[in-house]
């Protein structure tokens, strides 16, 4: 009677490890998403930069703010698009530590259900024996 208490206790454990693992894997897809959107707008403020690195010194550079283009400095449009990609690459790195976190203890929840499987195993074949 007491390894069915025992064996009910270990599949409520399972279970639970199973959602807990599913959470994770679902912010692991999440963080990858975010991700993606930040290398897209990396390599397009990239592509700027560079665009901007053609220019003469005294060429004439809009910033669409709105339905408006305005018109902005050289240096500063410079300037605002490096800072740009500073803040993607931090947010970048910050992301990658964050996934390598997810995917730490996603792997330490595969093994913690894989032992709690080998346990209820050993549980049922023990009640098979008797």
């Amino acid at each position: 009677m007491g390894s069915t208490a025992a064996l009910k206790e270990l599949q409520r454990d399972l279970e639970n490890k199973a959602n807990d693992l599913s959470k994770l894997q679902k912010d692991i897809a999440k963080n990858h998403q975010v991700r993606k959107k930040y290398t897209i707008q990396l390599g397009e403020n990239e592509l700027v930069l560079k665009e901007l690195d053609l220019l003469n010194e005294d060429a004439n550079v809009y910033k669409l703010i709105g339905p408006v283009l305005v018109k902005q400095d050289l240096a500063e449009a410079n300037a605002n698009v490096r800072k740009r990609i500073d803040y993607i690459s931090a947010e970048l790195k910050r992301l990658d530590a964050t996934l390598q976190d997810l995917e730490e203890k996603q792997n330490s929840k595969k093994e913690a259900i894989f032992k709690v499987q080998q346990r209820i195993q050993s549980l049922q074949a023990g009640k098979g024996k008797a």
